[in-house]
C-alpha cells in the first residue's frame, strides 16, 4: 500500500496529484459513456455508436474508477 500511497500523493503532474488526475478522467469517461447514449437523438453521428463501443467505455470507466478507489484507499491503510 506503500507504493500506492505514493503514486497517489507523491506524483505530481501540473498542481495535482496523481489521485486528482485519474479522478478526472474517471468523471470524464463516465460523462462521455453517458452522453453517447443521451444524444444519440439529436446527434446522427451517435446514431452509429454501437451497444458493444458503448459498454467497452464504461468498462474502462469502472476500471479507471477502480484504480481511483485503490489509491484513494491507499491513504488510509
Amino acid at each position: 500500500m506503500n507504493t500506492l500511497r505514493e503514486i497517489a500523493y507523491g506524483t505530481y503532474l501540473g498542481p495535482f496529484p496523481m489521485i486528482a488526475l485519474v479522478g478526472f478522467v474517471a468523471y470524464g469517461l463516465f460523462f462521455a459513456t453517458a452522453l453517447v447514449t443521451g444524444l444519440k437523438r439529436w446527434v446522427p453521428a451517435f446514431r452509429r455508436v454501437s451497444v458493444r463501443t458503448h459498454r467497452l467505455m464504461a468498462m474502462v470507466a469502472l476500471l479507471v474508477a477502480t484504480f481511483h478507489l485503490l489509491l484513494g484507499i491507499s491513504a488510509y491503510v
